[in-house]
């Protein structure tokens, strides 16, 4: 049986996709829940901020593979048989890093030849496209994993498609601007015919060809996030965005589709004063104590930001039909 995949997911950049996914997967692992999160950004931010630098060097020994996904791909790419068994980081007893490589970029190029090559029904195209989601399946058996939380980059590439060809559900990071607004109308359209286009592939899927994802992708709502607040508002300034972003939602990425009516899971604000001592402490900023520097009203935002990616946490599971305990911190 395989593990749930929640993707975060937008193409617009600067969002606070990566944030974002970081502190949700040691939110939910505080919740109770198994969780590997996996780094499929080519530029590897996430696994940047899981790991130290000395852990981050161990990720390359010299003269070996790459204990990345990458170097779990490597058997692939190079033609010397399927994907390896992937290097699981623990992070905590309920917390694993499935470590990103800047060499992701160079599979592009792969990923979209062999995507054609799927409707030709050739097995290999298959073991292409569905390796990122078989890795993540196998990192979540090595880690008795409940859910799967990947960062993605913000391009529309060969790339994104592939990971995203392997999630159940995709959370849209939201800035609230312009730019954000004008990336749903790209990313919306762009899904369905992803989702639309992989259903046309497992049509031909050939008798020797491994286990696949069903490329469901789907949609669970968006998060805002880095909005300046002043009494409890979010600032003149942002509130038109804020407001304008339920309609290009409904518009661009649910489209219709009566199945995925659910939008908005949060609206977050920016930590600002909570950042530098959670990079410093390397620790999400919910679980910054006095001995890390957070007094006073530090402290309280502290708590304040707990309370907030606890919701959050809880409204995905809940709409990605997730069982946890409530009792479990």
């Amino acid at each position: 049986m395989s593990i749930p995949v929640i993707a975060f997911f937008n193409n617009k950049g600067g969002v606070g996709k990566t944030t974002l996914v970081y502190h949700l997967a040691w939110m939910m692992s505080e919740m109770g829940l198994s969780v590997v999160a996996a780094d499929l950004d080519p530029q590897a931010n996430l696994t940047a901020v899981f790991l130290d630098e000395e852990q981050l060097e161990e990720l390359f020994p010299e003269g070996e593979t790459a204990r990345t996904i990458y170097g779990a791909l490597s058997p692939l790419i190079r033609g010397l048989g399927d994907v390896a068994r992937p290097h699981v980081v623990p992070i905590n007893d309920r917390l694993s890093l499935l470590p990103g490589d800047l060499e992701l970029s160079t599979f592009e190029d792969e990923l979209s030849t062999v995507w054609p090559d799927c409707l030709a029904g050739k097995e290999r195209a298959f073991r292409v496209v569905s390796a990122y989601w078989r890795l993540i399946q196998s990192a979540g058996k090595l880690a008795a994993a409940d859910v799967a939380l990947i960062d993605l980059g913000p391009s529309l590439g060969a790339t994104n498609r592939t990971a995203l060809v392997g999630a159940d559900a995709v959370v849209v990071p939201l800035s609230p601007d312009l730019y954000s607004l004008q990336g749903l109308k790209n990313l919306g359209p762009r899904l369905r015919e992803w989702r639309r286009e992989w259903t046309d592939r497992l049509a031909r899927v050939p008798p020797e060809a491994p286990e696949l994802p069903k490329g469901s992708m789907r949609p669970i709502g968006y998060v805002l996030q880095q909005h300046s607040v002043r009494l409890d508002r979010p600032v003149h300034a942002y509130e038109k965005w804020i407001d304008r972003v339920p309609d290009a939602y409904r518009k661009f990425v649910l489209a219709g589709q009566a199945e995925f009516e659910q939008d908005q899971l949060a609206l977050l604000k920016h930590y600002r004063s909570l950042m530098p001592l959670a990079q410093e402490a390397r620790k999400p900023m919910f679980m910054l104590k006095p001995a890390d520097g957070a007094i006073g009203s530090h402290y309280q935002a502290a708590q304040g930001a707990y309370r907030d990616f606890r919701l959050l946490a809880e409204r995905i599971l809940e709409r990605v039909q997730i069982p946890y305990s409530p009792a479990v911190k």
